[in-house]
């Protein structure tokens, strides 16, 4: 981050990058969505975000060192990329999303993918963490021929879908 923080306390630091709601939600649909370009994220995001605010989190969590955007040629959408530190705020997420399903109440369909990486564990996430090293560093996944962890969560959370415009009653 381009300025220093506000004390040495390493909560402090990376509430400073993390603590902003908006940031988080995109890291989530970067991760998750595997959205990676400005389009995609305004038309995918489930909370609804103004132009501004996502280009101002982008340029933030690029200054961050969470993300990398690279140079797109006139005519062509930039694409962003997590970078390692990026790519740790998984557990965070899976922290966040397991405090959420424990206190908060939520729609049946978009806490899905919380129970999913909550009931898979630490294998899971770790699987998930090397499926997004492959995809946005380019490293190779330990073992190539295991599940994608991706695939796990979408075949969990597509079907929800269908339950979004059902009446059924939000769940805890």
């Amino acid at each position: 981050m381009d300025t220093a923080p506000r004390s040495g306390c390493p909560i402090n630091a990376a509430v400073e990058v993390l603590g902003d709601p908006w940031a988080m939600l995109v890291l989530r649909d970067i991760m998750f969505g595997n959205r990676r370009h400005f389009r995609e994220l305004i038309a995918g995001f489930e909370e609804g975000i103004a132009t501004n605010i996502l280009a101002s989190r982008l340029k933030q969590l690029v200054a961050a060192g969470l993300l990398t955007r690279d140079d797109a040629r006139r005519g062509q959408r930039a694409a962003y990329s997590l970078t390692e530190a990026g790519i740790q705020v998984l557990p965070v997420m899976v922290a966040l999303g397991n405090w959420g399903l424990a206190h908060r109440h939520g729609e049946r369909r978009l806490r899905v993918r919380a129970e999913l990486l909550r009931d898979g564990g630490p294998e899971l996430v770790a699987a998930m963490i090397d499926e997004l090293r492959e995809l946005h560093l380019g490293v190779p996944r330990p073992d190539p021929d295991a599940p994608r962890a991706s695939d796990q969560l979408r075949a969990a959370y597509e079907p929800s879908l269908l339950d979004k415009t059902s009446s059924e009653a939000p769940e805890r």
